[in-house]
């Protein structure tokens, strides 16, 4: 029931409070073209690979670095890293900074099938 619930709230647009991963509202939302897709992992990790159209900005950076990439405040927003815990921080530092549709999208390991061509 709460996957259901989880789900529901990311069609009509809400996205997970900060802290929880959720994969669906994110995949929504990436459907969407004004939708700026963040990857908070490391550069060597990004080397290994990256989601299509992921800009690589590390949480200790995103504030120095979100306004040239999404200057309004209701750009949505889907950051994603190694396991969701610094996706998960990187929401809450943006949320702070007033943007309003952030999505942790977790783990690129579990994003990563969504993206294959197969």
């Amino acid at each position: 029931m709460r996957a259901l619930t989880l789900l529901l709230l990311g069609a009509l647009g809400f996205g997970a409070n900060a802290g929880e991963i959720d994969q669906a509202a994110a995949l929504k939302l990436l459907q969407q073209p004004e939708t700026v897709l963040i990857d908070v992992r490391t550069a060597d990790e990004f080397a290994e690979g990256a989601l299509p159209g992921a800009v690589r900005i590390e949480t200790p950076d995103l504030a120095r670095h979100i306004g040239a990439l999404a200057p309004a405040k209701d750009t949505p927003i889907v950051v994603y890293c190694r396991s969701g815990r610094r996706s998960s921080a990187a929401q809450d530092v943006l949320e702070g900074l007033g943007y309003s549709r952030v999505v942790n999208a977790g783990a690129y390991e579990t994003l990563a099938p969504a993206f294959s061509p197969d």
